[in-house]
């Protein structure tokens, strides 16, 4: 008998998650029936959007989430023993599946790139960052593109895509390490918010004539004073509201709506699970190209052992990490 550990929701969040918001659970796993597949995780994610959408599940349900996962016992020809699927299974170190929500890897992928980047810059993440960039934002070469959180798993592929589409990019983060990764990525400015006299003046003086685009994952004040120095016909991707998601007071005001009115702003929230079926795979074989070729460098933040799923999660909320946060089960 196989014997699953499970993250459970034990308490709602108030504030910042805390260890005691979780409880750690064993259960027993029925045998397989025919058609069914056994997971196994190897790799893990942790996404800001988990804080909110916790919200929805009940306590004692199980934390929701990807991960890459092996196959370990099959009853379906379809999935045999060791193939390596992306399974949305939550955080839980096995599982039984149908097979019919699983994703294999690209048959392309190559030996040299490590397989959690499939729930990353070659999945969930850099895929948000492709489409919030090209489809919400629309971006030509020759505009300005700012982003927030910009070292974080999806800004920091943001800007990458917009440089390769030929935009000049500005990036803020938290800090002077996360600022000096970005300019070694291709950044052409990038300044720490925390320590920054003024925000208002850190952005007209990189980009004076101000910008075409903003994708957003931060939300409250900071994009209240970006939005102030857009461009005309300018177009902002709201992507999150990381600075929001652990206050428990009411939210701050929205940006001054006759800025949007005589800019004529055109401002949308997205996620990345509209885009299906052919856009979404190749917008997956250019991630993979461009990672394949180093056009797109990526960085992980790996926690070891699954019992760290927690301690991942907060501190990733925390602004811990640089890139993507996974935990190697």
């Amino acid at each position: 008998m196989v014997h699953a550990k499970s993250w459970t929701l034990k308490k709602h969040f108030e504030g910042y998650p805390t260890n005691s918001n979780f409880e750690l659970k064993i259960t027993e796993l029925p045998p397989l029936k025919n058609g069914e597949v056994l997971l196994e995780a190897l790799f893990l994610t942790v996404n800001p959007y988990m804080r909110v959408v916790a919200k929805r599940l009940k306590e004692g349900d199980t934390m929701m989430g990807q991960q890459v996962a092996r196959v370990v016992e099959s009853k379906n020809s379809a999935l045999p023993t060791g193939t390596i699927v992306v399974a949305f299974s939550g955080w839980t170190t096995h599982s039984i599946s149908d097979g019919k929500e699983l994703e294999k890897l690209p048959t392309e992928w190559p030996d040299t790139l490590p397989l959690s980047l499939a729930l990353g810059t070659v999945g969930m993440t850099g895929l948000t960052a492709y489409f919030g960039l090209l489809d919400i934002c629309g971006v030509k070469g020759g505009e300005t593109v700012m982003v927030n959180a910009a070292a974080g798993a999806v800004g920091s592929v943001v800007g990458q895509i917009a440089k390769l589409k030929g935009c000049k990019v500005v990036g803020a983060a938290g800090s002077d390490d996360k600022v000096a990764y970005l300019k070694k990525v291709g950044f052409d400015v990038a300044f720490n918010y925390k320590t920054v006299e003024s925000l208002e003046e850190t952005l007209k003086k990189a980009s004076p004539d101000g910008y075409d685009c903003y994708f957003d994952n931060v939300g409250g004040e900071f994009s209240n004073t970006v939005i102030c120095q857009m461009k005309k016909f300018g177009k902002i991707a709201i992507c999150g509201a990381m600075s929001t998601y652990n206050s428990t007071g009411p939210p701050p005001p929205g940006p001054p709506p006759e800025i949007i009115i005589f800019l004529e702003l055109r401002m949308e929230g997205f996620v990345v699970t509209r885009w299906q079926g052919d856009v979404r795979q190749k917008a997956l074989k250019d991630l993979l190209k461009w990672v394949s070729e180093g056009k797109i460098q990526y960085h992980e933040h790996i926690k070891e052992g699954f019992e760290n799923m927690p301690a991942a999660f907060m501190g990733m909320l925390k602004g811990e990490n640089l890139g993507k946060t996974i935990v190697k089960a």
